[in-house]
């Protein structure tokens, strides 16, 4: 009897001793920089350090698109600027062209004057246009007398 259980005790010896031989080949491969987690691990930190890069580069990317954009409604705006002041002029040009019910005599006068200079133009040249010079006025010239002398224009 004792003989079987010393035969049962170095059988299960030798299978723990064969158990435990498996189990490290199969943790040096596990820990295998080229094949096994390690290299997965030396891969997925690869692939994150150019995954940053390309973040910081699209990073950068999106801000100089932010500063275009920036310029560019800057730009818009002061063209708007622009247009709001040259539509203003136009409709004080157009309110100039019609008399004013007050002063007949004084337009009559400026009539007769454009007739007269009318008369010594020849024909193929172009008209000119006499009309009295006024002060710009108003918010939108000195909003836009800033804008324009601020940016170089």
């Amino acid at each position: 009897m004792e003989l079987i259980a010393d035969i049962l005790l170095v059988a299960g010896a030798l299978g723990a001793g064969l158990y435990c031989f498996i189990l490290a080949r199969r943790l040096r491969r596990f820990t295998d920089l080229e094949k096994g987690v390690g290299g997965a691990v030396s891969v997925l930190s690869a692939q994150a350090e150019e995954l940053r890069k390309s973040l910081d580069s699209a990073r950068q990317s999106s801000d100089e698109s932010g500063v275009a954009l920036q310029t560019l409604t800057e730009r818009a705006e002061s063209v708007a600027q622009r247009l709001e002041l040259m539509m203003a002029s136009m409709h004080d040009v157009v309110q100039e062209d019609q008399p004013s019910p007050e002063q007949p005599e004084e337009h009559a006068q400026e009539k007769s004057d454009v007739d007269a200079v009318e008369e010594t133009v020849p024909e193929n040249s172009e008209p000119i246009s006499l009309k009295p010079v006024t002060k710009p006025e108003g918010l939108m010239f000195f909003r836009h007398a800033a804008a324009s002398s601020g940016s170089g224009q």
